[in-house]
């Protein structure tokens, strides 16, 4: 992009990031970001969130977290996206208790957690053949935050059991869904 008299707003610059991102480029993409900084178009949070999207992916989990504390220290604030894009990556990585502390720092800090960012928390536990965690955050995310969970939430639970044989555990959150009118 080094046309002489045209300089590509952050919304340009962020379509070109996202696709490197999604091709696997990120090195290109990081490139981009140092030259959005020399002409003046410095990245925000969007511009982040599809870098730690992709290193996430692609299990670079250590570089995903260096990035977030970077970003921190330019001044950008992450968002509820943001930190559920590191919390899925750190579940999909092994790492289930860096996750479960991302996000316990994200519920102390007061931030408006919505039914995705649970339903990530949620995956990872079921993954990792935590059930009664994941029926915990189930009842916490209705009970203290308020955040109703969608059939997607209840489905990624059901089926986590009955792919590990826990048929009466699944049969009674069925119950509960069908009594709470969310079937």
């Amino acid at each position: 992009m080094h046309c002489k008299n045209i300089i590509p707003d952050v919304v340009a610059y962020n379509s070109l990031i996202d696709g490197f991102c999604k091709s696997g480029k990120i090195s290109y993409a990081l490139k981009l970001v140092d030259e959005m900084h020399d002409r003046g178009q410095p990245p925000n949070i969007i511009t982040y969130n599809s870098i730690l999207d992709a290193l996430c992916k692609r299990h670079h989990l250590d570089k995903a977290i260096t990035l977030l504390s970077k970003l921190k220290d330019q001044g950008i604030q992450p968002n509820i996206y943001t930190y559920t894009i590191l919390i899925g990556g750190l579940c999909k990585g092994g790492r289930l208790e860096d996750a479960r502390k991302v996000f316990e720092v994200i519920l102390v800090k007061g931030y408006n957690l919505d039914v995705y960012a649970y339903a990530v928390m949620i995956h990872g536990f079921c993954n990792n053949g935590l059930f009664d965690e994941a029926l915990a955050m189930l009842s916490k995310m209705t009970t203290d935050n308020n955040c109703n969970p969608n059939a997607a939430t209840n489905e990624i639970i059901i089926c986590s059991l009955f792919d590990k044989n826990e048929i009466d555990k699944a049969k009674r959150l069925l119950h509960e869904m069908i009594v709470r009118g969310l079937v």
